[in-house]
């Protein structure tokens, strides 16, 4: 197995690793501060300008879109965009600048892989542009979205339009006044015998009459402006039928295509966030002095700082190789190793946030310091996507599936 990144790859982790240096760590403060001023003025929801000016430095750097499938238009493969990805996902809203964040980076993969060239035309090229965000609805409060067959929203065909009904929240980018667009996953067939042929994806625009944002859904107390995680009310919406995605019943089928590489992203970014809080776990132990000596002396960090790079360097190892898998025969057959690096790499990042906000002090937990803001985004990752528990489930079947014959 080849462990060497190919000299295009090293050449484009120096110069993302250069922006980063350049132009993102030095205005953490500036990005938080907007956001807090516009919350002042009675609108958080507001596009930083921080943001905005660093995409157009991003575009212009040819460091823009790298999350693009190589099958699809793109330069790279899943396992030269993984160690990029990393290196962005350090920042939590980084990923925007190099139009590479989540959910706009899954919804236009759908619309890459699934979409109609009529569809592709109005939604495709300015998300690609970054002109525009997405949103993507699917989890719903009056059921356990865990299983995603309980899905309740439903997707009528009436004449030349569908009409759309339900309630959904946790929807990832509602919240962004730039979001003109949703995926919207409900029930076209709730009576096929197949469950999972009884859903379906349409496009339904978020200026579409009865699409309503009720309300922003806090993490921990963070609101994620100016991106968000909303409540979206669904009330008798109506869209034209040529909104639909592949076709009715074949809603299954694309979230399983458009998961995985989401679910791959968000580790190799968690990853990135795991590797800064140990850095910045070291260099806080090294500047304290406690019971006259530094508290990096102290045998208990030893022993923290020592499994937290073992315990980066597995995730890391394990989310190449699922990359690997997925460039070499496909998400299906590499289903065990995302769903292996799903559960994974959370849990690890989880930890070890927690042991870095742990040698801060009380300032772990503050917004002195990226840490406590690290912690909640992580926390969620443990549910997004699938929860470890469906994660572990599958993985059980998978593992058990290979002795039944024997």
């Amino acid at each position: 197995m080849e462990f060497e990144f190919s000299p295009k790859v090293k050449e484009l982790q120096a110069r993302v690793s250069s922006f980063m240096d350049e132009h993102v760590y030095p205005v953490e403060h500036v990005f938080l501060e907007e956001i807090e001023a516009n919350r002042r003025q009675g609108n958080a929801w507001i596009p930083t300008k921080i943001v905005e000016t660093l995409k157009q430095k991003a575009h212009a750097a040819g460091l823009w879109n790298l999350w693009r499938p190589k099958d699809h238009g793109g330069e790279l493969t899943n396992l030269e965009y993984a160690p990029l990805c990393e290196i962005m996902g350090r920042v939590n809203w980084a990923p925007e600048i190099f139009n590479c964040s989540a959910p706009d980076t899954g919804n236009m993969e759908v619309l890459l892989r699934y979409g109609s060239p009529e569809q592709q035309k109005q939604w495709l090229e300015p998300l690609l542009a970054g002109k525009i965000r997405s949103g993507f609805l699917m989890t719903e409060p009056e059921v356990a979205s865990s299983d995603a067959t309980n899905i309740q929203c439903s997707i009528t065909r009436d004449g030349d339009e569908f009409v759309v009904n339900g309630r959904k929240w946790w929807s990832s980018g509602a919240g962004d006044p730039r979001c003109r667009i949703t995926i919207v996953m409900g029930k076209s067939d709730p009576d096929n015998a197949d469950r999972h042929k009884q859903q379906s994806m349409i496009l339904v625009p978020m200026d579409a009459k009865g699409v309503k944002v009720e309300r922003h859904l806090s993490v921990f107390g963070y609101d994620d402006a100016p991106h968000g995680h909303m409540e979206v009310l669904l009330d008798n919406v109506r869209v034209p039928a040529s909104n639909l995605l592949l076709g009715e019943g074949r809603g299954f089928e694309i979230a399983q295509g458009r998961l995985g590489p989401g679910r791959i992203h968000h580790c190799m970014r968690i990853i990135g966030q795991a590797e800064r809080a140990l850095e910045l776990m070291c260099k806080r132990l090294a500047s304290r002095v406690a019971f006259g000596k530094p508290v990096s002396e102290q045998t208990v960090w030893h022993e923290r700082i020592a499994e937290s790079r073992c315990m980066i360097d597995q995730a890391r190892l394990l989310t190449l190789k699922a990359a690997y898998m997925m460039d070499t025969v496909g998400n299906k057959a590499a289903r065990a190793e995302i769903a292996m690096i799903k559960i994974v790499a959370p849990n690890m990042a989880q930890q070890i946030i927690d042991w870095a906000i742990q040698a801060h002090g009380g300032g772990g937990v503050s917004d002195v310091f990226p840490l406590a803001w690290m912690y909640a985004w992580n926390r969620t990752l443990r549910l997004a996507d699938g929860p470890d528990e469906v994660h572990r489930n599958q993985l059980a079947k998978l593992e058990l599936r290979k002795y039944q014959h024997r």
